[in-house]
């Protein structure tokens, strides 16, 4: 089995509607109509995806809630294979749950020392923003995570409705994060084109990954530029496909970026609302995508290079690697 390594999962939306259901009998939650139909999220576009993940987050209301999504997460990597995983984590959502930082962060990282006791993966947090939120919460929101240091904490990133913000108007949420010593990622080149990407670019800090980038197929100079910079683009294939970045497999930019020089790697992004794994996305570039199996150890190995994490635990990742 190859392993593998992911960047790029929203922590809450890795819960299956069975979870879903789970957490809100143990909560006495009510999860509203129209969220789930059967064993499936009742999503219609990427807006609707939006509302709702707000809603389904509702069923999250303890610490033990996010300690039992983050290993159940983890552990179901695991099994696939994977070695690593970043969760990108929302405090806004957390907050909005009455779970407070520390605790949140608590939970997140007894979640990450029990998978690793009981599985062998490792993993980290990376704690987000949500754009359409505001730029004031993003900047209170990175203040929040600074203030309250871990070592699991690694980077800091943004997600949300990328259409309507633009990243230049966070910059200060980031130059707070990237002060901090924390990795800066960036949501760009998913809903938005080669603009957003160049937006995030030009952020007044070490933008070393971008969330997506795909649409920067869009502008060959961007695509030069991005392999010059050696940028990591957090691809994830499934997600792009179903909801509509690109009509197909067949058209989607995953060999013709990697024949450009971008570095890329393979995400899940939000898993059972796309009928995605990360297990499935190594297969997806496989079969679908014409990547081999050395290629795809080249894959994990761009992640983990990519990683943000301490330099001994990356050395210890690498050498989980095939030679080659």
């Amino acid at each position: 089995m190859i392993p593998k390594a992911e960047l790029h999962v929203h922590l809450e939306a890795t819960m299956p509607p069975a979870l879903v259901r789970e957490l809100a009998r143990r909560n006495r939650v009510e999860v509203a109509t129209g969220v789930m139909d059967g064993d499936r999220f009742a999503w219609r576009d990427f807006l609707h995806f939006l509302e709702l993940y707000d809603e389904m987050v509702r069923v999250i209301q303890t610490p033990q809630d996010y300690r039992d999504i983050a290993y159940d997460y983890l552990v179901r990597c695991a099994a696939e294979g994977a070695i690593y995983v970043e969760l990108t984590a929302s405090p806004d959502h957390a907050q909005t749950a009455g779970v407070g930082d520390d605790d949140h962060v608590a939970a997140l990282a007894q979640a990450i020392d029990d998978a690793r006791a009981d599985c062998g993966i490792e993993a980290r947090i990376v704690m987000t923003c949500v754009r359409h939120y505001g730029v004031e919460r993003a900047v209170e929101l990175a203040r929040r995570v600074v203030a309250h240091p871990h070592r699991y904490v690694t980077g800091f990133g943004m997600a949300g409705d990328e259409a309507g913000h633009p990243p230049g108007p966070f910059a200060k949420a980031f130059l707070i994060a990237h002060e901090a010593g924390l990795g800066v990622t960036v949501h760009a080149g998913e809903w938005a084109g080669p603009e957003s990407i160049r937006g995030a670019l030009a952020l007044p800090v070490p933008v070393t990954r971008l969330g997506h980038g795909v649409r920067a197929i869009e502008d060959p100079a961007l695509v030069e530029e991005l392999a010059e910079r050696g940028t990591v683009l957090e691809v994830c294939p499934t997600s792009n496909v179903v909801l509509g970045v690109f009509g197909s497999y067949a058209e989607h930019p995953w060999g013709r970026l990697r024949a450009a020089g971008v570095r890329v790697t393979l995400g899940s992004d939000d898993p059972p609302w796309w009928g995605a794994t990360i297990g499935g996305e190594y297969r997806v570039a496989h079969e679908e995508l014409a990547t081999g199996a050395d290629e795809l150890v080249g894959v994990t190995r761009t992640a983990i290079e990519a990683a943000f994490i301490d330099e001994e635990a990356r050395a210890g990742l690498l050498r989980r690697l095939p030679a080659g």
